[in-house]
């Protein structure tokens, strides 16, 4: 009888040997336990982002589950990140820890944890459900350590029992267990009630530093043709979607990279609610768009790259001009919406100090955008994104405007 083949490593191994290994810049534990580490996440649309470096790691694990296709992704380094990213997201062995992640400096990075067995959780406390929304107040990165798993067990323990017999605020509110919830995290309160594991619980009293974690990566999509929308959807990847005509062939991923992003086509214009001539403008302008665009929302905000021939513009809250056309040049990764902009804007309006923060993007398909002499209801094709995370944002505090 033959032997089997030894299965690859899971991830949890691999990735603690790469820890372990020190050959990747800004990989390492966070502490002596080696119950928490740091890796580094910046991203690909920095001016200072080296490929050789910043992306080596999440390079090593595309490669680690893909030794079939060797220098398949090599151009591809956002798909690289988003691979190691949905696979930490969807391990049950690895936990972020959002107060320690720091990603609006020179350098960012995430820290996790490393979530252990039946037997050893139990000393750690009851791991949080998906479905609750936390609230807690951000801490500095030179918060102190855990000083052994018992003392933060025990210092847990005892946070819960005094935040029950208070009960002067809600701490957590549980929602329901939805796939497309998104599990948020806020900083809204300047009272310190105590201390656990490292990380601050608070109590809300008045709006402060709000912070959101992220895990809702929905959009909803809109395309119009001169003006009509003939489609409306909300994308559930948490890779984003592809936007383009027809279908992704066999063999893209020499183009886009192994991706599991959702696919959405656009559709045949023909319509008795458009003239002819408008029907042939819009089918030769389809022509040019069969690689189309990639979409995609992460923590930081919401991005796109642009993969047809045919041109793109948009608009949105990062757009450089209002007035005058902005273009999404080819191959290349932009930011058109920046989380931390938004919920700054927000912070601002929930204290009556600014307006209601934008977050609505229009990409343009073939004609300049914005063009202020002719109305968008006459372009040939638009597509209308909203973040599904900002609109759940602004639904909870009352601040959505219909439109």
């Amino acid at each position: 009888m033959k032997n089997k083949e030894k299965p690859k490593s899971q991830l949890k191994e691999w990735l603690i040997a790469q820890v372990d290994s020190g050959a990747y810049e800004g990989l390492f534990w966070e502490d002596k336990g080696k119950t928490m580490f740091r890796i580094p996440w910046k991203h690909a649309a920095k001016k200072d982002y080296k490929e050789t470096d910043d992306a080596a790691l999440f390079k090593a694990w595309t490669l680690h589950k893909s030794k079939d296709k060797v220098g398949l992704d090599r151009d591809n380094p956002t798909v690289w990140k988003t691979r190691l990213r949905c696979a930490l997201n969807k391990s049950t062995d690895f936990q972020v820890v959002h107060e320690r992640c720091e990603l609006n400096i020179p350098a960012p990075y995430k820290v996790y944890r490393i979530r252990r067995d039946d037997a050893e959780a139990s000393l750690l406390g009851r791991p949080q459900r998906k479905s609750q929304m936390v609230i807690k107040v951000k801490t500095s990165p030179s918060s102190p350590d855990f000083k052994g798993k018992q003392e933060a067990a025990q210092a847990c323990e005892e946070e819960q029992k005094k935040e029950e017999k208070q009960k002067q605020s809600q701490l957590i509110e549980k929602r329901s267990d939805s796939p497309n919830d998104s599990l948020l995290t806020f900083c809204t309160s300047v009272h310190i009630s105590g201390k656990v594991g490292g990380g601050q619980i608070a109590r809300i009293e008045k709006p402060a530093n709000l912070n959101v974690v992220l895990t809702d990566f929905r959009m909803k999509v809109t395309m119009l043709y001169s003006g009509q929308s003939v489609v409306m959807c909300t994308t559930k990847s948490p890779d984003g979607c592809f936007i383009l005509q027809g279908c992704v062939s066999l063999g893209s991923e020499s183009i886009y990279g192994p991706c599991s992003a959702q696919q959405l086509s656009f559709p045949d214009p023909n319509s008795p609610h458009m003239p002819s001539c408008l029907v042939e403008a819009t089918n030769q302008l389809l022509s040019h768009l069969q690689r189309g665009v990639l979409l995609w929302v992460a923590s930081d905000g919401v991005f796109i790259k642009r993969f047809c021939q045919g041109r793109v513009y948009w608009s949105g809250p990062l757009a450089p001009h209002t007035d005058r056309p902005n273009k999404l040049e080819r191959e290349k990764t932009f930011k058109l919406l920046d989380t931390s902009a938004f919920l700054n804007d927000l912070q601002s309006c929930i204290q009556r100090k600014g307006t209601t923060p934008s977050y609505k993007i229009e990409l343009c398909f073939g004609e300049e955008y914005p063009d202020p002499t002719t109305p968008k209801n006459k372009k040939l094709v638009i597509l209308q994104v909203v973040p599904m995370f900002a609109v759940d944002l602004l639904q909870k505090f009352h601040l959505l405007i219909k439109d």
